[in-house]
């Protein structure tokens, strides 16, 4: 494998390209196969290992949201579970994206993951004790966000340097596949299992997740010497991040999406289990299927979003997708069938696919390798920021109002985001 973490753009001039320019250009585009990246056998190696993880996450994340709604009826309570992931990602992600800069990549994430793996076994531990509070899960699952924020930037700028240039949307998307492949079994597995084997087991198959990502990050830390410590301090660094991140006008574009987009979207996450509760008043079982069906949707969309992207620009997909997304809530606030969520979801889990992919994406092209992950975690800092006052004034709204009133009120803003961009799709693109 001769692509590393550390390999920078190799197409044209992107070499020399400064970090405030973005290196997303108006070259051509052509269409990218979804399996292309896979060619490469270091993310090859990755991507499976993730999708393991990912699937212990979707467990954890299924367990969690669900023996909290158990324990507390009130919906905000219960959105805390998404607030709890997303604010450690608001607090550090940008110092993560200094650091994820300065290390040794492989080396880094290995520590991560452990951490991550030894939160997920004390919250299994938490759970075996017969004792368990929405208090403790919520701190837990706060540290489990801990390590995400720091595992984020590094990730990103990892896999986005072992593929092509060309290759980077096709991966995002391959990333979002595996994710989303992972969100179809994890909750279903999660809601057979949830009342015969007990959350404690559900949050122990999540620290084994990690097994293969450690293992893979052990051996590439060790086959080669650490990357040397830039010469520029922690400030200066940080400071050049902002400039670059904050100095470009199409990433500020970017960064107003992310931050409005999340801000709406995170009601479906947030509000899914008081919903399946309290308005369709069934268990953990249905709970389960409604988080897979938009798992299953996001795979479903892997497969036709290259052909999509061949043809429209990319806030042509980002302003379709969220119309679907936006109708999915609207109409969720009308309906308790179960035999009109199930496709219902679906289409919402494809409209999310093309959300994510899209925005990551873009995202990830903007600036060369050298600056990367500190960019990309001024991403992830306005993303968690979205994600972070949506759960919160989501579920104060459907305590206030209804769940019904909440989910509707989100998909129209939603709606709200997709007008905005495509009337204004050919003067401000992504």
């Amino acid at each position: 494998m001769t692509v590393t973490a550390e390999h920078a753009y190799t197409g044209g001039n992107m070499s020399n390209a400064s970090p405030t320019t973005p290196l997303a250009g108006s070259a051509p585009r052509r269409k990218v196969a979804l399996t292309r990246p896979l060619r490469h056998a270091r993310y090859r190696s990755i991507w499976l290992a993730n999708l393991v993880s990912n699937l212990g996450t979707w467990i954890q994340t299924f367990a969690a949201a669900w023996l909290v709604a158990s324990l507390s009826q009130s919906a905000a309570i219960t959105s805390l579970v998404q607030t709890a992931t997303y604010v450690p990602v608001f607090l550090f992600a940008l110092c993560a994206g200094v650091v994820a800069d300065a290390v040794h990549r492989p080396k880094f994430l290995f520590f991560c993951n452990l951490f991550m793996a030894v939160c997920a076994g004390a919250m299994a531990l938490l759970a075996w004790t017969g004792k368990v509070a929405s208090g403790p899960v919520l701190a837990i699952t706060f540290c489990l966000g801990i390590g995400t924020a720091f595992i984020w930037p590094a990730w990103q700028a990892a896999m986005s340097g072992l593929v092509e240039p060309e290759e980077v949307e096709a991966a995002a998307t391959l990333n979002n596949l595996s994710y989303n492949l992972s969100a179809v079994i994890g909750p279903a597995l999660g809601g057979i299992l949830f009342g015969w084997i007990g959350p404690g087991a559900l949050f122990l198959a999540n620290a084994l997740s990690f097994t293969g990502l450690l293992a893979i990050y052990w051996l590439w830390w060790r086959e080669r010497s650490p990357q040397a410590a830039p010469r520029e301090g922690f400030r200066a660094r940080f400071r050049h991040g902002l400039r670059c991140a904050l100095g470009c006008p199409r990433y500020r574009r970017i960064l107003r999406n992310v931050c409005s987009v999340f801000f709406a979207t995170i009601a479906f996450a947030s509000l899914l289990p008081v919903f399946v509760r309290d308005v369709l008043r069934m268990e953990s079982g249905v709970y389960g299927t409604l988080m897979g069906c938009l798992g299953g949707g996001a795979v479903v969309a892997a497969f036709f979003l290259p052909h999509i992207r061949a043809r429209v620009d990319k806030t042509g997909v980002l302003a379709g997708a969220l119309l679907v997304y936006g109708a999915m809530l609207l109409a969720m606030s009308f309906t308790r069938a179960l035999a009109v969520l199930v496709p219902l979801i679906l289409c919402g889990g494809m409209a999310w696919s093309a959300t994510v992919s899209t925005l990551n994406a873009a995202a990830q092209l903007s600036f060369p390798a050298e600056v990367r992950a500190r960019t990309l975690s001024i991403y992830l800092f306005v993303m968690s920021g979205g994600y972070v006052a949506g759960s919160l004034f989501w579920g104060r709204v459907a305590d206030a109002w209804g769940i019904r009133a909440a989910l509707g009120a989100a998909g129209a803003c939603v709606l709200v985001n997709a007008l905005v961009l495509a009337t204004g799709r050919h003067e401000n693109p992504l």
